[in-house]
């Protein structure tokens, strides 16, 4: 497991709610919560690119690179920038570029070696 990556017992000091994924949820911060794993129920060692629920409901929107590549949009809006949390609204908040990996690509670039980032899906 990438040294990043954290399995979460609790959220803001408090134990894990079954909505927050509950009893064990995998943290990975370099890709947005929408591709994170929600919660840990088994473990499956596999050879092939795992099916999600995500890539099963929208096969076109959410591949399973999805979001590690800002200069990849998805299909119905950019990716290539992103509100400053907590700061005005959804119309007059700040932008910024989004990053590589979500700025963590020194850290996680190498586990996508070799891999087509420009496939969405």
């Amino acid at each position: 497991m990438n040294p990043l990556a954290l399995i979460s017992v609790g959220l803001y000091g408090k134990t894990l709610a079954p909505q927050n994924g509950a009893p064990l949820r995998l943290v990975v911060p370099w890709k947005y919560g929408f591709k994170s794993i929600k919660s840990v129920v088994r473990i499956r060692l596999t050879d092939k690119e795992p099916p999600t629920t995500w890539n099963r409901s929208a096969p076109s929107e959410y591949g399973f690179y999805a979001n590690v590549n800002p200069q990849v949009d998805h299909p119905r809006w950019s990716q290539a920038s992103e509100r400053f949390i907590g700061e005005g609204s959804v119309l007059s908040s700040r932008r910024q570029p989004t990053l590589m990996f979500n700025g963590y690509e020194e850290e996680v670039a190498h586990l996508y070696k070799d891999m087509d980032l420009r496939k969405f899906y």
